[in-house]
């Protein structure tokens, strides 16, 4: 049996290899059997909702195992520092809700979920009362850990997030999103502008080896995980640019590293380089003006706008937007006040 891990280090993706000497047995009890730390109703869920495919396809509950199957489980990942979590009463904003699914509009700097030193006022801490306090279904087995979570945004990044209300939803957005078949769009203020007014970047991604919180590309396969990011620029602003960017996979920090590593990181990304000086004079107005922006939004400027992703039960294709937050789009507006007072001082020559 094999594991490998996805999206993002929330989901993994089991592998099995049948015995040539296996008995006919029905593939539940035969996984029952294999996957001891799952429950029954976590594998008869991945199997309705698709997450368990035989030889590439898909089967139901009653399958017999035959010799040489190979078979694939794609399952939330457990959190190695899980622990009983406690809900809070935190204000989430919520877009759309329904007994399966909860789209959610993260504001920037909420943890999504808890970690080591983030126990308390995480999205998930905030969903565990919500899920409670409204009578919802509560997720079996997951509420201790990253209750319907599937994937997740940055903390100081804005925007949609998908999250499950029951096992099967849950087995099926796992797939949907193995299968790059939801569609994520974020938008980005980077310094400078791409040579290419639209692009895919295309590498490894990894952990940094020098700096554990950090990750790096490598050109390896060895050292990192596929990722591949699609970008366009939607508006020149002079010494910095707003990008729409595409996610076809979802590793960590995957936007923010990627244009990094292209040499355009993005406004005000610590972690990454952008919260100085790239691109621009070295006069002393520019400076302050770059550093009022920076106030305007200490962090990285990165908005999770759009999502779409097919509902579990009703088969119908949904989508939703949202806008920037007011603080992104004042940067937006200084930017753009910027460019407009430096085209005007040219005409004026």
């Amino acid at each position: 049996m094999e594991v490998e891990d996805l999206e993002d280090d929330l989901l993994d993706q089991i592998v099995i290899r049948v015995d040539a000497g296996q008995q006919p047995l029905r593939i539940d009890k035969f996984l029952l059997d294999k996957l001891q730390k799952l429950s029954r109703s976590k594998i008869q869920s991945g199997i309705s909702s698709g997450s368990v495919r035989v030889n590439e396809e898909t089967v139901k509950s009653n399958y017999k195992v035959r010799p040489h199957d190979h078979i694939e489980i794609v399952v939330p990942r457990r959190s190695p520092d899980a622990g009983i979590l406690v809900g809070e009463n935190i204000a989430i904003d919520i877009i759309y809700e329904d007994e399966d699914v909860l789209v959610i509009n993260k504001p920037a700097g909420m943890v999504v979920h808890p970690g080591v030193g983030n126990r308390n006022g995480t999205l998930v801490n905030a969903l565990v009362y919500h899920l409670h306090g409204s009578d919802l279904p509560v997720l079996d087995g997951n509420s201790d850990d990253r209750p319907g979570l599937v994937h997740r945004i940055d903390k100081d990044t804005s925007g949609l997030l998908v999250t499950a209300k029951n096992e099967y939803s849950l087995s099926h957005l796992a797939r949907q999103f193995f299968n790059h078949s939801t569609q994520r769009t974020y938008l980005a203020l980077v310094w400078g502008e791409p040579q290419a007014g639209e692009g895919t970047i295309r590498n490894y991604i990894g952990r940094d080896l020098k700096e554990r919180t950090r990750q790096k590309v490598f050109e390896d396969e060895e050292l990192g995980k596929l990722a591949v990011t699609h970008y366009q620029v939607i508006e020149p602003l002079y010494y910095v640019s707003l990008l729409n960017c595409q996610l076809e996979t979802g590793r960590t920090h995957q936007i923010r590293v990627h244009l990094s590593h292209l040499g355009h990181p993005l406004f005000g990304d610590e972690k990454y380089g952008g919260n100085r000086i790239v691109k621009g004079t070295v006069f002393q107005k520019y400076k302050q003006f770059v550093q009022n922006c920076l106030k305007v939004m200490p962090h990285q400027a990165l908005h999770a706008q759009s999502l779409g992703f097919t509902h579990p039960r009703s088969g119908e294709r949904m989508q939703f937007q949202v806008d920037p937050p007011p603080a992104f789009q004042e940067l937006l507006n200084k930017w753009r006040g910027y460019v407009n007072s430096r085209k005007s001082k040219l005409q004026d020559e």
